[in-house]
């Protein structure tokens, strides 16, 4: 299943009761330097300090509203939720992209932060758990706050080494990503995804960050930024209970990229989830379907579980992966 195969998904703007809860009602968050992000949240009344407020991270240039049914499905099981887009990105994109300097690094220490400080400032004393996709997992763990979060369940999550990318696949991937995105990026100041139907339009620094062929974060551009800065990653003030998916269709999600990114949260309790097509009666899952809603009864129930109890439920499908 292709991102393009998939029409973008409209938040809910169903009020569930005038006077206990809303669903989808957008927001306008600025980050610590003034950008303003934008997105959307699913807030019950009253305020309940027990029950846990959810940030769903986006994969890279996938707008937050493909996330909406699943922002439905947690708030309908009495989480509140925050889906917003990073910079340059849908409900968060300038006028212009080519002026727009914004990196992954950005994404994580900037955008994902600035939901962290919402979620303390807007769900005071609320858990604060995290699902991210793809990249969104990565961006978990580059917020300088990240010892809030409770539980995260990641999807796919990993930052796009080539050669972690599943052997059948590889070389295409490496040509479209490594070779053609970057070159159309020189040539457009941004990446022009939209108009291909691979992506959203991308910002130059993010597809710099993603083309570049280095197996460790820290080595990317935007990486290298902020381990300077920082003197270190901030991914090991993560300690939140940890749960990796991934689907062994997705050829971005291989076990090694995966197991790449977990090693970075070093101070987490990590738990890596395999789980094949045919273990839920499907032909094929791939890397971006996870969120649909067709996909509610078999694999949703899975991250449900965890963000709930920090535990796998017995009867689930897939297989552990042990940790080396």
């Amino acid at each position: 299943m292709n991102l393009q195969d998939m029409p973008p998904l409209a938040p809910s703007q169903i009020v569930l009761s005038p006077h206990t809860a809303i669903a989808g009602e957008a927001f306008r968050e600025p980050a610590a330097d003034g950008f303003i992000l934008g997105g959307f949240t699913w807030r019950h009344a009253p305020q309940d300090i027990a029950r846990p407020i959810v940030i769903i991270n986006a994969a890279t240039s996938v707008r937050c509203r493909h996330y909406s049914r699943f922002a439905d499905y947690l708030f309908a099981n009495g989480f509140d939720v925050i889906t917003y887009d990073y910079r340059g990105i849908g409900e968060s994109r300038p006028a212009s992209l080519k002026d727009l300097d914004a990196s992954w690094s950005d994404w994580g220490a900037l955008d994902f932060e600035a939901m962290l400080k919402r979620a303390q400032r807007e769900f005071p004393g609320q858990p604060i758990d995290v699902v991210g996709h793809s990249f969104g997992g990565c961006a978990a763990g580059l917020g300088a706050s990240g010892h809030l979060i409770r539980r995260l369940v990641t999807v796919g999550a990993q930052f796009a080494y080539w050669r972690d990318y599943a052997p059948a696949h590889r070389w295409r991937m490496f040509g479209k990503w490594h070779v053609v995105m970057p070159l159309l990026t020189r040539i457009f100041g941004y990446f022009p995804g939209k108009r291909l139907g691979w992506l959203e339009d991308t910002p130059a620094a993010v597809v710099r960050d993603w083309s570049t062929p280095t197996a460790q974060y820290e080595t990317r551009p935007s990486g290298r930024t902020i381990s300077a800065k920082t003197g270190g990653l901030p991914f090991a003030l993560v300690t939140a209970k940890t749960l990796a998916i991934s689907i062994s269709d997705d050829p971005y999600g291989t076990i090694p990229a995966i197991e790449r990114l977990l090693g970075y949260f070093s101070n987490s309790t990590n738990t890596h989830l395999r789980i094949a097509p045919e273990d839920i009666g499907e032909e094929e899952v791939g890397h971006f379907a996870f969120f649909r809603s067709p996909y509610q009864a078999t694999l949703w129930p899975i991250a449900l579980s965890w963000l709930q109890s920090g535990e796998l439920a017995p009867d689930i499908p897939g297989r552990l992966v042990p940790r080396s």
